[in-house]
């Protein structure tokens, strides 16, 4: 359920946020429709109606009584006014919701007659049995309570599996709500609750303060280990003021018998997730002890323990990281059958979900021998079929061992000085974090780069393969030997843990999305430290009038139907064509007359691809229209476009393909005009030509540029056009090639973390050296600057030894 708390559905100036109360309504709607009976309790009435006794009197006052010192409102006055609003308004926000609520007004001595108590449970279930939504209320106007009167609400959740309510208080962190609680706790005790769910405008319950980046998210509370180390705040509004109340309330319900779970109601489906069973929140449990490890480790210790390990690994031998490696092939081999049947049970768990084809193929892993030799399997833009098989990532793993250590190789030798000798080293990035998709060969993968190149790694994949990424985990880190420590790779199991992660930027050194485009934007913009990733997958195939059209068939078809859901597959189809995984097919307009853009159709067709046109292919070929030009479709499907020429397909790519231009003058005697090109990212491109000047216009970004001058005139030096460099800013361009070269394997890198489309610090497939950053080493025998007065400076470049 997607509720909030009293924080966000309140304003900043206490008056209640409309929008907010109504998507809570909209929330307590859907479940009550699947099957939950849904309590309510909330106390908002008394600063409603203190605003509308404010109001009221501002009204009712002369300007002279303005003057005088304003009297507090009596509370009691400002509940009785405020109950009645508060009930009208969530009954209009119900109706319009075709949902029936009712109102219950109770105080604390109500629950000490036995016979109200009895009473309200049979009140409260004819009202479920009904499907109408109880709303109760502390009887603000007559209650003999003393504490302060604020907002507060409680949510009750019943559902036929389960034998017991769920309950859900909602109330801000900030404020000490005694009654409010002890309201809650006596609801959850005499309803029996399975479940209470607090829903507080904070993740849960922190070390310290939850905006400081050194506090962490303590998953499972155990009284015995934190109640003397945990200090509570002071009351504020977005502070952690009101988790004391929370916490008493949680631990006394919780060692009475029923479970407590404080979270975040401020992003959706938070009940849903935690009656599903997720890592969310803090919980309260009677047994505690027992369901919480003592290796559960908070966000900032896994980072820590991940750049303590990497530094103990860079300084083994490269022999030892070698064996490491070797070691891990081997396990994974011992335990294949566990792996499978832990691979398996994910396999069935996302057919019976009904998830599509391809992601259950990326899925799957198998025993057994590959159908062919692989060196490394793509991470990232490219994937296989079929299932994987666990021999196959153990034998690249090998590869990757057997390979040239890369750490500490000098990569220049300068003699700045005499006596004074300048090296530049690789050295390993430090920490890095990895989000991946549902691929748990990925994990294997990523996990060997990491240590090959001396990194610590944290990793988090898809929920959908989380067995067998546990499985996974757990067989490679215990190979990895005690001297090193098997916090090297962490595993991050949780998706609310990695905001928490992204703060981490003292300690990861850099974010690796792998996944949408949305994913890779949300990454960046939530985190001070580097992401080297990629947008959309879009490839682009451009098919010239010159090219071999038996050629081109073979290509085009091996770009998008290789592997479709690969972003190395072709997008788009234009008679001159760009391709990367080929998602749209650019065509010279003379292949329309000659019928080689009809062969290439008919051959797409034929193997089962979707077509779709651009605005030219559609009125010339009767295509159906493609909805963007800038779309990814990981699927059998294409986009067709028909070009003018090479400088044409080019301009197409720069348009829709993500590219990046420059940014570039044009001056002449009397107009200077400056011309900026977007700034994207771009993947793989291809060009089919047997005419090389249209190759090398292709590949060597070099365009004849026209910028029109108003609407009719150009700008002309003498009688030249002015010739300028335009680039087309792929990772990859390829000349009579597939795009689905474009993979870290095929390239002989041994293996990918994946593709950046990035320009720092990485491009293309990154491997190792990817991983990898410099450092300088300074050799001399006691020299000082000293204004430079004794040093003669030679600069010499020293040649390496092969």
């Amino acid at each position: 359920m997607g509720s909030v708390g009293t924080a966000v559905v309140t304003r900043g100036d206490g008056r209640l946020a409309l929008g907010r109360l109504g998507a809570l309504c909209e929330q307590i709607k859907e479940l009550n429709s699947q099957g939950y009976e849904i309590i309510m309790v909330t106390s908002g009435a008394v600063g409603l109606g203190r605003q509308r006794l404010k109001y009221r009197r501002l009204v009712n006052s002369s300007f002279a009584d303005l003057q005088k010192p304003q009297i507090e409102l009596d509370g009691k006055a400002c509940a009785a006014v405020g109950q009645n609003s508060l009930m009208a308004l969530y009954d209009t926000l119900f109706s319009e919701l075709d949902v029936t609520s009712a109102q219950l007004l109770v105080t604390d001595h109500d629950f000490r007659d036995k016979d109200f108590r009895r009473q309200l449970n049979e009140t409260v279930q004819s009202l479920l049995d009904l499907r109408v939504i109880p709303i109760f209320n502390e009887n603000d106007a007559v209650s003999t309570r003393k504490a302060p009167y604020e907002a507060f609400e409680v949510i009750v959740l019943l559902h036929p599996l389960l034998t017991v309510p769920v309950i859900c208080i909602l109330q801000d962190s900030s404020g000490i709500f005694w009654d409010n609680d002890s309201l809650a706790a006596l609801l959850a005790l005499e309803l029996k609750a399975d479940l209470l769910i607090l829903l507080s405008d904070v993740a849960g319950l922190y070390s310290g303060p939850p905006n400081d980046p050194k506090s962490r998210l303590i998953h499972t509370y155990i009284k015995e280990k934190h109640q003397g180390e945990i200090t509570f705040g002071d009351k504020s509004r977005v502070g952690r003021g009101g988790m004391t109340a929370k916490v008493k309330a949680a631990v006394n319900a919780a060692y009475a018998g029923i479970p407590v779970v404080i979270t975040s109601g401020y992003t959706p489906e938070k009940i849903s997730k935690v009656l599903q069973g997720e890592r969310i929140g803090t919980l309260f449990h009677q047994d505690a002890h027992l369901l919480d490890p003592d290796n559960d480790v908070g966000a900032r210790e896994m980072a820590v323990a991940a750049r303590e390990s990497s530094r103990r690994i860079q300084a083994l031998s490269s022999q030892d990281r070698k064996k490491i490696l070797l070691d891990i092939a081997d396990a994974l081999e011992a335990n294949e059958e566990l792996i499978k049947v832990e691979n398996e049970a994910d396999v069935a768990a996302a057919e019976q979900a009904g998830y599509e084809k391809p992601l259950i193929s990326r899925l799957a892993l198998k025993s057994g021998k590959a159908r062919f030799v692989v060196t490394f399997l793509s991470c990232y833009s490219c994937s296989l079929s079929f299932s994987v098989p666990i021999s196959s990532l153990a034998n690249s793993i090998r590869v990757l061992a057997n390979m040239e250590d890369p750490i500490g190789c000098i990569l220049k030798r300068t003699q700045l000085a005499d006596g004074l000798l300048l090296e530049k080293t690789s050295s390993p990035l430090g920490v890095l974090l990895i989000v991946f998709e549902s691929r748990p060969d990925a994990l294997v993968q990523i996990a060997s780069l990491a240590i090959r190149s001396g990194n610590g790694l944290l990793l988090k994949g898809g929920k959908e393969a989380k067995q067998s990424n546990a499985i996974l985990h757990k067989v490679i880190t215990e190979a990895i030997p005690e001297s090193v420590g098997q916090g090297l790779i962490g595993l991050v199991t949780s998706r609310d843990e990695i905001p928490d992660l992204l703060k981490l930027d003292d300690v990861i050194d850099l974010v690796i999305p792998r996944g949408s485009n949305k994913l890779v934007s949300q990454i960046k913009g939530s985190t001070k430290i580097p992401v080297l990733g990629h947008a959309d997958g879009i490839c682009h195939v451009y098919v010239d009038k010159s090219a071999d059209m038996n050629m081109a068939k073979r290509i085009v078809l091996d770009a998008k139907i290789d592997y479709p859901a690969a972003c190395n597959a072709m997008l788009s189809l234009n008679v001159r064509l760009f391709c990367y995984s080929q998602e749209t097919l650019l065509v010279h307009q003379e292949l329309v007359s000659t019928g080689g853009l009809n062969d290439l159709i008919v051959d797409l067709r034929t193997e089962g691809v979707t077509l779709y046109g651009g605005p030219r292919a559609c009125s010339m070929l009767s295509l159906l229209e493609a909805q963007s030009l800038h779309h990814e479709y990981n699927s059998m499907a294409c986009t067709v476009e028909i070009v003018d020429d090479v400088y044409a397909a080019i301009d197409h790519i720069h348009e829709h393909g993500r590219h990046v231009g420059i940014s570039f003058q044009i001056r002449c005697i009397f107009v200077s005009l400056s011309v900026s090109l977007d700034r994207f990212t771009a993947h793989t491109d291809c060009i089919i030509a047997e005419d090389p000047d249209a190759a090398e216009v292709f590949l060597r970004q070099i365009i004849i540029l026209c910028i029109q001058y108003q609407k009719c005139c150009f700008i002309k030096c003498g009688n030249l056009l002015r010739r300028v460099v335009a680039y087309i800013y792929s990772a990859a361009v390829f000349h009579n090639a597939s795009t689905r070269f474009c993979d870290g394997a095929r390239f002989g890198l041994g293996a990918e973390v994946g593709i950046s489309t990035s320009r720092i610090h990485a491009r293309g497939p990154v491997g190792v050296e990817g991983l990898l950053t410099t450092r300088w080493i300074l050799r001399g025998s006691g020299q000082v600057v000293d204004g430079d007065k004794g040093v003669v400076y030679v600069h010499k470049d020293i040649t390496l030894a092969s």
